[in-house]
C-alpha cells in the first residue's frame, strides 16, 4: 500500500467501531513480535489533562537529549499526529509500510477465525513498531479509553504511571460512579512502579491509594496548597510549586497550572529512575510545551479559542477559565459534541455565559450528534441558539455576529477543531 491507500484502509477498518479489552491486542502484537516489549513507558491515564501533561513530559524529555516517542488521540490537523518522536510526525512512507504488515496479519487472522483488531489497536501496534524501529529512548502515550482494558494497557516495562484528574466519563463503559471510573484508570498501574497522581476526589483518590497498595507501588499527589505566586496570562503563565521557582508554560488556561505541577512530579520521579534532567532543561521543557485544543488562542482581534471540553469536568474548567480571562466580554460559541457524552450537563455548565451558540456536527463520525438535535438541548438553557449545516458557515455566522472585542469559543468535540481552525484562517482572523 501507498499512503493514501493505507488512510483508506484505515477508514475503513474504523466503521466497526471499537471494543475494550486486551486480547484482541495481545494476538496482534504476538504476530509482530512483541516491539512494546523492547520500549520504555511513561503511561497516562485520568478524564482531563492527559494530553497537556504528555506535552509537558515529552517536551522535558526531549530538551534533555532524549529520542521520545508519544501516541496520542485524537489528531486535529493531521492523521499523522497521532504518532510522534521530538515532536515531528510519522512519515508517510512508514504509515504506509507498517499498514501494509498489519493488514495481512488481520486478514490472517479473520480466516483463523479470530476477532479482527479494531482501527485503535492498529494505531497503537504501529506507534509500538514505529517506536521500535526508531529506536526510542522513552515513549509517553496516554490510554484511549479507561486504562484497565484500553488497547495501550498491553505495555508491560513502564517506568512510571500518570493519572490525571479523574471525572465523571464515558460512563457507560466504565462505571456510573467516580469510584468505578478511578479503578479502570488506575488500571495501567504496574506492580512495583512509580505513580503519580493529581488531587484527586476524595472516592478517587481512595481507589488509587489502595491499587497502589496491592501492587507495592509508590503513589505520589500533587499537593495544591503548595502551589504559590501564580501569574495568568493568555501567552504566559507561571507559578512556584515545592522547590520550583517561576515555572513558566506557554499553554493557557487556569486548570493549566495543576498540570503543570503533576508534570513537575512525574519530573521529579523521572529523575528517581535515573533520568539524567537538569532543573534548565526541566524548565526549557515546561516553557516549550504545546498542545493545541486545550484553551488555545488562536487570534486575539477578535479572540478566539479552541476547547476540547467535551465532558462536565472539562467544561468546569472551560467555564472557569473564560470568567477568568474575559469577564465582562461578550462570549460566542460553536459547539458541537458527540451523543454518547454528557452533553446535557456541558449545556447547563456553559450555556449560560453565551451571548449567542452555534451548533454543529462533527463530519463523518457516527458518535456526533446531530447539529439540530443539539441546538434545541442548548435553546432550554440558552433560547439564543442556531444549528449550521457546516464548521465552516458555523465560524463564518458567529464571525459576523461578533465586534473586535467579543470572544468566540469554539469548543466540544477535539475532532472537528482542526476543521474550526482551518475555516478561522481562511476567514483571515487569526492574527494571535
Amino acid at each position: 500500500m501507498n499512503y493514501e491507500e493505507a488512510r483508506v484502509y484505515l477508514e475503513q477498518v474504523s466503521k466497526y467501531g471499537s471494543v475494550l479489552g486486551l486480547e484482541n491486542m495481545k494476538a496482534l502484537l504476538d504476530r509482530l513480535d512483541n516491539p512494546q516489549d523492547e520500549l520504555k513507558f511513561i503511561h497516562i491515564s485520568g478524564t482531563n489533562g492527559k494530553g497537556s501533561v504528555l506535552a509537558y513530559l515529552s517536551s522535558i524529555l526531549q530538551e534533555a537529549g532524549y529520542k521520545t516517542g508519544r501516541y496520542s488521540s485524537p489528531a486535529l490537523f493531521s492523521y499523522r499526529e497521532r504518532i510522534q518522536i521530538n515532536g515531528e510526525m510519522i512519515d508517510k512512507d512508514s504509515l504506509a509500510r507498517y499498514v501494509t504488515v498489519i493488514a495481512d496479519i488481520v486478514e490472517d487472522m479473520r480466516r483463523s477465525h479470530q476477532a479482527a483488531p479494531t482501527v485503535f489497536e492498529i494505531e497503537t501496534a504501529m506507534a509500538m513498531m514505529y517506536f521500535k524501529e526508531k529506536k526510542c529512548d522513552i515513549v509517553v502515550l496516554e490510554t484511549g479509553l479507561g486504562g484497565a482494558l484500553d488497547a495501550t494497557n498491553v505495555i508491560r516495562t513502564t517506568l512510571l504511571e500518570v493519572i490525571a484528574p479523574i471525572g465523571m466519563d464515558h460512563m457507560d463503559v466504565l462505571g456510573s460512579t467516580l469510584g468505578e471510573i478511578a479503578l479502570q484508570k488506575a488500571g495501567i498501574i504496574k506492580e512495583h512502579t512509580r505513580a503519580v497522581t493529581a488531587a484527586q476526589k476524595a472516592e478517587a483518590q481512595s481507589v488509587l491509594e489502595e491499587v497502589c497498595r496491592k501492587k507495592n507501588t509508590l503513589l505520589y499527589t500533587v499537593d495544591p496548597s503548595r502551589i504559590e505566586k501564580v501569574r495568568y496570562g493568555w501567552d504566559v503563565q507561571s507559578f512556584s510549586y515545592k522547590g520550583w521557582k517561576d515555572i513558566q508554560i506557554s499553554l493557557a488556561g487556569k486548570f493549566q497550572i495543576e498540570n503543570a505541577a503533576l508534570a513537575l512530579e512525574a519530573a521529579e520521579q523521572l529523575r528517581e529512575e535515573g533520568f539524567a534532567l537538569t532543573e534548565c532543561q526541566i524548565r526549557e521543557g515546561m516553557k516549550k510545551a504545546q498542545w493545541k485544543g486545550r484553551f488555545s488562542v488562536i487570534s486575539r482581534e477578535p479572540a478566539v479559542i479552541l476547547d476540547g471540553a467535551h465532558n462536565p469536568h472539562a467544561a468546569e474548567a472551560l467555564k472557569e477559565s473564560l470568567n477568568f480571562y474575559f469577564s465582562g466580554k461578550k462570549i460566542y460559541y460553536v459547539f458541537g459534541v458527540f451523543s454518547d457524552k454528557d452533553y446535557r450537563k456541558i449545556i447547563e455548565i456553559t450555556a449560560p455565559l453565551a451571548e449567542h451558540i452555534i451548533t454543529v456536527e462533527t463530519p463523518c463520525n457516527p458518535r456526533a450528534l446531530p447539529a439540530e438535535i443539539l441546538k434545541q438541548e442548548v435553546a432550554k438553557v440558552n433560547p439564543s441558539a442556531e444549528s449550521a449545516e457546516s464548521i465552516e458557515s458555523a465560524v463564518q455566522k458567529s464571525l459576523n455576529l461578533m465586534e473586535k472585542n467579543d470572544v468566540l469559543v469554539i469548543f466540544g468535540s477535539l475532532s472537528f477543531l482542526g476543521l474550526a481552525e482551518k475555516a478561522v484562517r481562511e476567514r483571515g482572523k487569526i492574527n494571535g
